[in-house]
């Protein structure tokens, strides 16, 4: 008879080595898991005039408990970043680069979307770089990058530029009207170019970009912490974004990134095995290659700390149009995972890993596994292919009035099984998701060694609740691939040829 089990939902661990379930209640009752590794870090804030004075204000708010609306135990009180991390900011020292807000209006009026995206990241990029290498001046931990909501509006791919449209862009420069706009003497012409070879998106262009200089930021639109304030009010003086509701949150969320960037880790797993490493396989396509089966391939490692690092692959034609699959040469899959074992030595003390878990959303060819193996040759480590995919067909039903349990699991037989990383939990008296959850369908499909299917499914259950850029009780997905589109859209947004072979986490999120 099939049989329907549960896994127990994974503690974390917290200063004095306490293990709760829920995140916010282990940072409210014990604080972070190194609450004394961080003691003093220096802000930064780039934004126009206005909204560095908005996020100084937040700020201040932030600092201090921020109460639910209404009494909700999914919603718990925010105690505030100094209570729950022991640290402060001080405002008084926090560095304020101001950009200038007549330019970013005059970027929104650019027609051409690449060279209008460009200019805007490049008013904040190139503040931030000048800043990075002057010796003179105080060095920045996290830099809060405010941006008005118009340049989310403009900034994003298929936006279309402010009214009073200012004609610019390659094509134009032959219009008759523009002509010896942009001439060939013109030394402008060349940072023009450049301009296509970034993806038009404000935020993955901006990440990328500070890549390379190691400058770790978290963006922040101003409609997030002055919803209630002029120009973001409808015509009947109400918020166009309401977010009255979400406060706590918001500052959950900011503040746990917010600790995480500046080198702590607000919690670790409870009940991870040690020296056991997982990998999530990135793959994206790489649409500034004419050839349209070139992608990036980057792979995240997450370390059994929880902390993780992502390495860029090589861009290649990974991809296959008649499977629909992403699929490495076997050098490429050795070098990945060599610079993957390289980078567990010097996070573990020299010591290599026991256990290698490597996830993808499609099984592993002939060729890429053998180079995986190859890799790990003469180490003595088990490595293991783990697929896991989003269940598009079978649900389950329960007679009741709310949905399956979160970690709930079915094994349909050694090397396969359902996982409902979604459901109702009972902690928070409601369930993750709006809607009757699908499960997660994990299949071993490559590897050695006798790891059974239920450990997998308890480890990758685990790893739903590793997500630092967010304060909740989990995910749906493991951490593993939660950010994989998020890396690859990065990875892909310009040019990376000369990006370190390994950077923390931290700086994509």
């Amino acid at each position: 008879m099939p049989k329907l089990s549960h896994i127990k939902e994974p503690f974390l661990l917290f200063n004095y080595n306490q293990k709760v379930v829920d995140p916010r209640d282990g940072l409210s009752l014990f604080g972070p898991f190194n609450k004394d590794k961080i003691n003093n870090f220096t802000i930064g804030i780039i934004g126009t005039p206005i909204g560095i004075k908005r996020m100084r204000t937040w700020i201040g708010k932030f600092m201090k408990p921020i109460f639910p609306l209404k009494k909700d135990v999914s919603k718990p009180i925010y105690p505030g970043f100094e209570s729950i991390f022991g640290i402060t900011i001080n405002l008084n020292s926090t560095i304020e680069l101001e950009v200038e807000e007549e330019k970013l209006k005059l970027f929104y009026r650019y027609s051409d979307k690449h060279v209008r995206v460009a200019n805007m990241v490049d008013l904040y990029v190139n503040s931030l770089v000048d800043y990075r290498h002057d010796d003179d001046r105080p060095p920045v931990n996290l830099w809060f990058v405010v941006i008005p909501d118009d340049v989310y509006l403009y900034g994003r791919i298929k936006s279309k530029s402010a009214a009073d449209t200012i004609k610019i862009g390659i094509k134009d420069k032959y219009a008759q009207k523009n002509k010896g706009l942009f001439d060939d003497i013109d030394p402008d012409y060349v940072k023009l170019k450049e301009c296509y070879d970034y993806e038009n998106h404000f935020h993955n262009q901006l990440k990328l970009k500070l890549l390379k200089h190691e400058i770790l930021t978290q963006i922040i639109r101003e409609s997030t912490i002055a919803y209630n304030e002029y120009p973001y009010l409808n015509k009947n003086g109400k918020p166009k974004r309401d977010l009255s509701t979400m406060e706590t949150d918001i500052a959950w969320n900011i503040a746990t990134s917010v600790y995480y960037k500046v080198g702590g880790l607000p919690w670790k797993l409870g009940s991870i095995r040690k020296n056991v490493c997982y990998i999530g396989l990135v793959f994206k396509i790489d649409e500034r290659q004419i050839n349209s089966k070139y992608a990036c391939c980057a792979a995240q490692m997450f370390l059994d700390s929880g902390d993780g690092m992502v390495f860029k692959g090589a861009v290649g034609p990974w991809y296959n149009e008649d499977t629909k699959e992403y699929h490495l040469t076997k050098d490429a899959a050795f070098d990945l995972l060599t610079k993957a074992l390289k980078a567990f030595t010097n996070s573990n003390d020299k010591n290599l890993p026991k256990e290698i878990f490597i996830h993808g959303k499609t099984q592993f060819d002939n060729e890429e596994w053998d180079g995986f193996c190859e890799a790990v040759d003469n180490h003595n480590i088990s490595l293991v292919g783990v697929t896991i995919k989003d269940e598009k067909v079978f649900k389950l039903y329960r007679d009741k009035n709310f949905p399956i349990l979160r970690g709930s699991f079915y094994v349909k037989n050694r090397n396969n099984a359902y996982l409902w990383t979604k459901g109702f939990i009972p902690r928070i008296q409601q369930p993750l998701g709006m809607e009757t959850p699908n499960p997660l369908t994990i299949k071993l499909v490559r590897g050695k060694g006798n790891i059974k299917i239920e450990t997998v499914c308890s480890d990758i259950l685990a790893l739903t609740k590793l997500n630092y850029n967010t304060c909740k009780y989990g995910d749906g997905l493991p951490v593993t691939l939660k950010f994989a589109n998020v890396i690859g859209e990065i990875l892909t947004a310009g040019k990376i040829d000369d990006l370190r072979p390994a950077l923390p986490f931290r700086y994509y999120i």
